[in-house]
């Protein structure tokens, strides 16, 4: 079909490069040029990632709640504790901070203790007035322990809300406007407002304030990813060179490579720029993942040009092999891996498809790079010494090739029991792997804000908000006592779920509408009668918006009303309990066919997005291999090559599989690219070994043996240099404060580890164990594209 793709058009393609350098190197520098000017269309991703598609079931109900309530994730809380907290000194300076925060242009309003009022009935006039609260500014610690008690006493509307008096904690919330939440302001209201605030509070009274929300956590998660990713790009760069150096022992061989990586990287971020992308917490780690598959790239290249000048010593024929029998062999290998990627592409999620569109173009720009400068670079240079060629010879990797070809020569049976042995028991261990579909599970357990968010777990329930909309289907349904009455009994349903805080709906305001009512009685928080009902309503009519709680908890035609409540940090299987159980008393107290009921918010949202991308990378994964087994078809034109290449590559995927059980760790968005990522790069060494085994194949007359172990004493040398390479430079993100990062490195980097032994040992196992099998020139059809002799090359 393709009879141009041989070694014939790679010759072609070499001469090509060769006569016109020059202007490849123009093109290369213009592109370059070019690309850099797009750099200014970068910006960081504000919006949290989406893991659904848009049009999934659950971002529907979202939109639809945010479309009647507006933001959910739009709260800041602080809170301190402290048993001497209220002294008119202290509390003169929370309220000075509450309100200097409040004073900022990104802030819609601030709730604390320091700035309540309260409601008071007007027997005359039969309304509510608000009026600020007793001893609000304290001048004397006998008022500030008045006030004390008061919140205590006869508050039950804030307690475990502003305060927890069993445990002496008090917080406020500050609430971001809705523009600001997804957007750079909220960055700068962080680093400029809150943050120097905050620090020059607890620099005046010594006191230990502690920080979270939505909002908060989202910044500062944020802001160490890029830090770590920029930590990544350095030290990527620096144990990729010092390996680099390790093995070849050269300055300029060194030099050549990391030019072009750094080049791959600076194009890396000029395509992100052209797309029109954002900087996500995916599309961040692509430069290193360049930088780590860009070497091997140079490896082989360079390999073969020192190879080749080692048996002749003619620049110009081995720059000229280098393209025509490498080059194609590269291009499989870099088009494999960009399948890999690919495959995330056709998900429906936008995080992942940008992610697979930009990895997978890279990877194949970072080939165009290693394939035209190397050889250039190399013609300007002079032919390479005896210095430069000493690795080639080195006797410690002649034995560790020996070692293999001894294994594979006489201990074939021990092999295929090892690698039996061994699959069974990461079987097992693959049925010990749970999901985790926590929104904070993959966050630095020593970072500060992270001991924050199990502060606020501890004293007030958590701060990942879960949000209930019900449809009464009526205008001014929600406010009926009949709703609320209904709402009561599910929210003292939710309160025997320890995982949850106390609700907050339109049943906690009509209860302080009530207590008001009875002039600040809290044994009268409580629903009120049908009877009491008629003149409350009747008192509260003159409430404003800015008074009235309920513009926050029913929309403005009283047709649906909201029920928040925040949730702890849980495990994912607890989570998915508690969902049901929520979900099984809006079914008993709402029944379908009187109201529409939807349960949402940032927890259960993560949640259900990791569910969704475990089906979808479940279902990439298969569509790489099913790629990749349809490419080795057109290839080697052999069921039995199918087979014989897929096994040694799927094999490590399963034996990390069953790591991951033993070892406890998750599938979670971070872990769950592993696999996909793996496959894609570990393959490329099969193609090495089988391309080359195929040219040795033909030039030794089918003569499977010399085939076979010619083919692991040329290959062998690169293939541990790149496995080695790859090892390290995916161990990198290990260094990270994030468990999914440390989880993503330490798990790829150990499949990369068993594909390349079993690339080295158990593949040519199988070939020398099928070797009556392959001698028949039946079994081995004539692939698509000619692959010549040595002496044809020529």
């Amino acid at each position: 079909m393709i009879k141009w793709i041989n070694t014939r058009f790679w010759a072609s393609v070499a001469t090509l490069i060769l006569r016109n350098r020059i202007a490849f190197l123009v093109v290369i520098l213009a592109a370059t040029f070019f690309l850099s000017t797009k750099w200014n269309n970068i910006q960081f991703s504000f919006t949290e990632a989406n893991l659904l598609p848009d049009n999934h079931p659950f971002n529907t109900y979202y939109q639809s709640f945010l479309d009647r309530f507006g933001e959910e994730g739009n709260m800041v809380v602080l809170g301190v504790q402290d048993q001497a907290f209220f002294t008119p000194k202290k509390l003169g300076q929370w309220k000075a901070l509450g309100d200097s925060l409040a004073a900022a242009p990104s802030i819609d309003q601030v709730v604390g203790i320091s700035g309540l009022t309260q409601l008071k009935r007007n027997i005359k006039k039969r309304t509510f007035e608000v009026v600020p609260i007793p001893n609000q500014q304290p001048q004397t610690d006998q008022e500030a322990l008045a006030l004390k008690k008061w919140l205590y006493e006869q508050q039950p509307l804030y307690n475990q809300r502003l305060f927890n008096k069993e445990t002496n904690v008090v917080q406020m919330a500050v609430y971001l406007r809705p523009e600001v939440v997804n957007s750079g302001a909220r960055q700068a209201f962080v680093d400029e407002v809150l943050v120097p605030k905050v620090d020059a509070f607890e620099a005046e009274t010594g006191l230990d304030v502690r920080i979270s929300g939505m909002p908060y956590i989202r910044t500062i998660n944020a802001k160490m990813i890029l830090d770590e990713i920029g930590l990544f790009v350095v030290v990527a760069t620096l144990v990729t060179t010092l390996i680099f150096f390790l093995f070849f022992r050269s300055y300029r061989a060194t030099f050549i490579s990391m030019s072009i990586v750094v080049i791959g990287v600076m194009w890396a971020f000029g395509i992100i720029g052209l797309l029109g992308f954002e900087i996500t917490v995916l599309t961040a780690l692509i430069p290193p993942i360049i930088i780590v598959i860009g070497v091997p790239n140079c490896i082989f290249l360079i390999n073969k040009y020192q190879n080749e000048i080692k048996k002749h010593g003619n620049q110009a024929r081995s720059l000229q092999r280098v393209i025509s029998k490498i080059g194609n062999a590269t291009l499989m290998t870099n088009m494999t891996t960009a399948c890999g990627f690919a495959t995330f592409m056709l998900t429906d999620s936008t995080l992942l498809r940008e992610f697979g569109i930009v990895a997978s173009i890279n990877i194949m720009m970072i080939f165009v790079l290693s394939l035209l400068l190397i050889p250039i670079i190399y013609s300007f240079m002079s032919i390479p010494n005896e210095k430069h060629l000493e690795h080639l010879n080195r006797r410690w990797m002649m034995r560790f090739v020996g070692w293999m070809e001894r294994i594979v020569r006489h201990q074939r049976i021990s092999v295929y029991f090892i690698a039996v042995f061994a699959l069974l028991i990461s079987i097992i261990g693959m049925y010990q792997i749970r999901l985790s579909g926590t929104i904070i599970d993959d966050m630095p357990k020593s970072a500060a804000f992270y001991k924050d968010i199990r502060f606020f777990e501890t004293h007030f329930k958590g701060v990942m908000p879960i949000e209930i909309m019900i449809d009464t289907k009526r205008k001014n349904g929600a406010t009926r006592l009949t709703t609320l009455n209904r709402m009561n009994r599910f929210e003292s349903e939710l309160g025997e779920i320890p995982e949850l805080s106390n609700p907050i709906s339109a049943v906690t305001v009509a209860k302080y509408l009530k207590q008001s009512f009875y002039n600040g009685n809290p044994k009268y928080f409580q629903l009120p009668t049908n009877q009491e009902n008629n003149f409350i309503l009747a008192h509260a009519k003159n409430l404003d918006a800015q008074a009235n709680f309920l513009t926050r908890l029913v929309d403005s035609t009283g047709q649906y009303a909201r029920i928040s409540v925040m949730l702890q940090d849980v495990a994912t299987e607890r989570m998915e309990a508690i969902e049901g159980e929520i979900q099984r008393s809006l079914t008993k107290y709402f029944p379908a066919e009187r109201f529409e009921v939807s349960m949402t918010g940032k927890a259960l949202g993560y949640l259900k997005g990791t569910r969704f991308l475990v089906r979808n990378l479940v279902v990439s994964l298969g569509l790489a291999i099913l790629l990749i087994a349809l490419f080795m078809a057109y290839m080697f034109r052999s069921f039995r090559m199918i087979l014989i290449s897929l096994l040694p590559n799927v094999i490590p995927l399963i034996l990390t599989a069953g790591m991951m059980g033993f070892l406890g760790i998750a599938i979670k968005p971070s872990t769950i690219l592993v696999f996909s990522v793996a496959f894609g790069i570990s393959v490329d060494d099969t193609i090495h070994y089988l391309v080359k085994y195929r040219q040795e194949l033909k030039a030794n007359r089918w003569h499977v043996k010399k085939a076979v172990y010619a083919a692991l004493h040329e290959t062998g040398v690169s293939m541990f240099y790149t496995s080695i390479v790859l090892f390290f430079g995916f161990s990198v993100f290990m260094i990270s404060s994030y468990g999914g990062t440390v989880a993503l490195g330490g798990l790829v980097s150990a499949t990369l580890l068993f594909a390349m032994l079993s690339n080295l040992i158990l593949l040519p196992a199988l070939l020398l164990s099928l070797e009556k099998k392959i001698a028949n020139k039946r079994t081995l059809k004539e692939p698509k594209f000619k692959i010549l002799s040595e002496e044809e090359a020529e």
